[in-house]
Parts: structure tokens; sequence; C-alpha cells
């Protein structure tokens, strides 16, 4: 495991975006031959999201033989509704660079089954060959996409309940009415990004400095959904300065020694 420290939000979302691009760049994709990304939601990559677009548009990343699989939706919002991640990808992402619609694939919160959409979602990701790199941010409680606390460390892909705790800290983003967060998300497993062959976790906040100091210094812990990465041999968290705070000094030193910017 890798830990990035750098000074703020900006420094990590350059850094994530531009690993990104190196990842890409070394793969050289082509149409029989996809590079495979797994993406998420919510504040912490938006910036990565606009740098990314920044390259796209400077001519030097193309996205027309990337394939991409969306990490959560939730049940019940309608595609176009403006707190459906479908609705942010696009919105935020996708409609900005030249991604092909049939290869950007978010989870269907409407669908008229739940379970046979998530098994279809694992077996798509099967047939892309695997995800390349995995794309993640945390939650305070270290949850990775709605795998909350007490969620299974070799979990698939699902349909999840949402805890209380997620509800209230949604329900800024629903007027702040709580009864209008949806109760229900698809949500890939811990195992699912586990399979991934790389795994980077943006890590940014004060808020977060809890989780990240469970997930780097103490062990493997289904409450801290975030922990299983210590077990991936290609796990890498990119973090500021502020959600080192719960960090052990030494800790710190040791990972700012050990890990130069590379990009």
């Amino acid at each position: 495991m890798r830990l990035i420290i750098l000074d703020d939000t900006a420094a990590v979302a350059d850094w994530a975006a531009r690993f990104v691009l190196q990842r890409v760049t070394e793969f050289a994709p082509t149409a029989e031959r996809r590079f495979v990304l797994g993406l998420p939601t919510g504040g912490t990559p938006l910036g990565m999201y606009k740098r990314l677009i920044q390259f796209y548009k400077e001519g030097r990343i193309s996205f027309k033989y990337v394939t991409t699989f969306n990490m959560d939706e939730y049940v019940g919002l309608p595609r176009d509704h403006p707190e459906s991640y479908h609705y942010y990808m696009w919105n935020e992402f996708f409609k900005h660079i030249d991604i092909e619609p049939s290869q950007a694939h978010v989870l269907d919160g409407n669908a008229p089954n739940l379970v046979d959409e998530c098994t279809r979602f694992e077996k798509l990701i099967k047939e892309a060959g695997g995800v390349n790199l995995f794309i993640g941010g945390i939650g305070p409680d270290g949850h990775i996409a709605f795998n909350e606390p007490g969620s299974s460390l070799v979990s698939r892909t699902r349909a999840k309940t949402l805890a209380y705790d997620t509800l209230e800290a949604n329900k800024r983003f629903f007027g702040n009415d709580i009864s209008k967060v949806p109760r229900q998300a698809l949500t890939v497993g811990v195992g699912t990004v586990m399979d991934a062959k790389e795994v980077m976790i943006l890590i940014t906040g004060s808020h977060k400095a809890l989780a990240l100091a469970k997930a780097v210094e103490e062990g493997v812990n289904h409450m801290w959904t975030v922990s299983a990465f210590q077990q991936h041999p290609q796990a890498l968290f990119v973090c500021d300065e502020d959600a080192t705070l719960e960090l052990r000094v030494k800790t710190v030193k040791y990972f700012k020694v050990r890990d130069v910017i590379l990009i």
C-alpha cells in the first residue's frame, strides 16, 4: 500500500488526474484492447474530473477506447434527477469527453429486478476483462461506495438499505429533507473493487482523518471497510494534509520520505 500526502484538495485532484493520464497513456488502449476504469461520484473526485476534461481538451488524453464502471446509484431516482449518479456523471464528466455512451456503465436504480441488474453489472465487468484502475472516495466512517460499516469485505454488487447516518449526511442534497433521501442504493461490493488490478482512493478533509488512520495504522476491520485495501497488492491512498491529522507523526514522516510524487 502506498500513501501519497499532498498539500490540499487541489493538489490531490491534480495528482489523481495525472495518475489516470499516465495509466491510460501507458496502456495505449485500442478498440480491441480497452482500458477499464472504475469511477466514483461525490465532492472529492470533482477536481480530478475537471483536470481530466482539461487534459482531454488539450489533446493529452482520449477516452474513445476507455470503458467505465461507476460505483453506485440510488434506487428509485429518475436518471435525470439532479441527485442521481447517472446525472452527476454525464453532467460533470462524460458529456465533456469523447467516451462512447455505450461504454459508460452506471447501475440502473430503476431496473425492474435489482438482483438481476447487479448480476448483469458484475458480468459486464468480467466480460470487459476486469477493471484496470478503480478510483474511489470514502465517507467519514470509512465506507467506500455504499459499503457501510459492517459490510462484508468480500461482497459483490448488490442492493443495500442505507444507514441512518448516511441518510442524515446526504439530506443536504435533498433540500435538508431526510424523507426525500432514497432508502436504498445499488453498490459495487468491496470484493468487486478488490478485484481491480489497481485501486486509488482519494481522501481529503479533516472530517475523514479518523477513517484514514483506521485504514492505514490499524488492522483490517469490516466496521471500516476502506481498511480492506491494506490487503490489495496495488492500493494507493492519495490524501491532503488535513486528512492526516489523526495519523501518528512517524507514520506521516515514513510515507512522505518513502513516496515522492512520481508524476
